[in-house]
């Protein structure tokens, strides 16, 4: 017997929490392998855009994808342990830390990026026009998310 929905909205948040499951299921098992979790490899990510200019922990929850789940302090501590980041004390207010990606963890999503080809491939089943799309009408949502900041 097919599912039953109770609207069109029911359907599709029923196919986003399934989609999305599944998702940070297979990113996490690329990820264990590497030794960093989904939100260190976000950091990274951020860092990696900044082109190797510096930005503190504050910019760095902010900008995160999953904010609110987050101790960015805590996160690139854990990544500096692992000598995947470079911080120091801000210069221009000494109360924050600037965080700058090393040539480690550069080279770590090199690797990261061949992995995560995999999971575009997957997503191929979707034609190009139709994820354009899918990206537009995703973006529509993520802005109408109360007290979230776009990025």
């Amino acid at each position: 017997m097919p599912p039953v929905y109770s609207s069109e909205w029911h359907h599709l948040r029923t196919n986003l929490l399934r989609v999305s499951g599944w998702l940070r299921a297979e990113v996490t098992r690329m990820l264990e392998p590497f030794g960093i979790t989904q939100p260190q490899f976000n950091i990274l990510r951020i860092l990696r855009g900044q082109k190797g200019q510096p930005i503190s922990t504050q910019e760095i929850r902010e900008r995160m994808v999953d904010s609110k789940m987050s101790d960015a302090s805590r996160l690139v501590d854990r990544l500096a342990l692992k000598q995947l980041v470079t911080k120091a004390p801000s210069r221009a207010d000494k109360r924050l830390v600037d965080v700058v990606i090393s040539p480690q963890g550069l080279e770590l999503l090199r690797q990261l990026d061949e992995k995560m080809q995999e999971l575009d491939a997957v997503m191929q089943v979707v034609p190009l026009e139709q994820a354009q799309q899918l990206n537009q009408l995703l973006d529509q949502m993520a802005a109408a998310i109360p007290g979230r900041p776009l990025s």
